[in-house]
């Protein structure tokens, strides 16, 4: 293998490892306290997890190898960091109450990956079977940064439990939320939609306190009313083969 193609296949798992270091910053951040800092960390570590897939499929050097390595990335990044997050943040005087919620989080996030890694050829391009675990790790960002900015928000812990509970058992659901890789509005309006996205990332990179709970929230209010409303239509969206 020449010089030129190593470098291709080592620059997808460099994103990927970067990715990776980010959860582990953020956890060292947050036994700091330092809780704004770490939710910017795994912003950033969500940024490299969204290139790696892409500069992998750009190069042509997608693989087994990288795939499992970009799995056990994402269960650091956007598992086991948002549940130590959140348990330091709001459950740490709960005891084992709040130790169990926040592994509750991460087992599910485990959980959602081993699935995705076992499902991969069975799930439409277009949908994800169950909400996709940096989607999960972006509510928790969200909350944090918006109790950050409304320290009184603080005192909800009992309802911030529920919370994080249903954004657990929504990664291990069987509800499809929508990819946007096959959107046929998506691609009608190409123009539009990079306007839309352009706007919604000047907004979120200038109020991403309010910005990130927000998208998030309206992202998994609108997948769970569409699935709710056109069952019959989604029906197809995993193919289960006898085996």
């Amino acid at each position: 293998m020449n010089q030129s193609r190593r470098l291709a296949f080592f620059l997808p798992n460099m994103f990927t490892a970067l990715n990776m270091a980010c959860g582990f910053l953020a956890v060292l951040l947050c036994t700091r306290g330092e809780f704004y800092t770490a939710c910017l960390a795994l912003i950033l570590g969500g940024i490299f997890d969204s290139v790696d897939g892409r500069v992998a499929r750009l190069t042509g050097t997608q693989s087994q190898f990288g795939e499992q390595f970009d799995s056990l990335s994402d269960i650091i990044s956007f598992g086991f960091a948002p549940a130590f997050l959140v348990y330091s943040k709001y459950f740490s005087e709960l005891g084992r109450l709040g130790m169990a919620v926040s592994f509750i989080y991460l087992l599910c996030g485990a959980l959602r990956l081993a699935r995705f890694n076992a499902n991969i050829e069975k799930v439409s391009s277009s949908y994800f079977q169950g909400l996709p675990i940096p989607g999960a790790a972006l509510a928790i960002i969200g909350l944090v940064l918006l109790t950050e900015e409304f320290p009184v928000l603080n005192n909800g812990t009992y309802l911030w439990i529920v919370y994080v509970l249903i954004y657990a058992f929504l990664m291990i659901s069987n509800i499809p939320f929508n990819s946007f890789k096959s959107s046929a509005w998506v691609k009608r309006h190409k123009k539009l939609s990079f306007f839309i996205i352009l706007i919604i990332s000047i907004m979120t990179f200038t109020y991403e306190k309010y910005m990130i709970i927000t998208g998030i929230s309206l992202y998994v209010i609108g997948s769970l009313v569409y699935f709710f409303t056109h069952k019959g239509a989604l029906q197809d969206v995993v193919q289960w083969k006898n085996e």
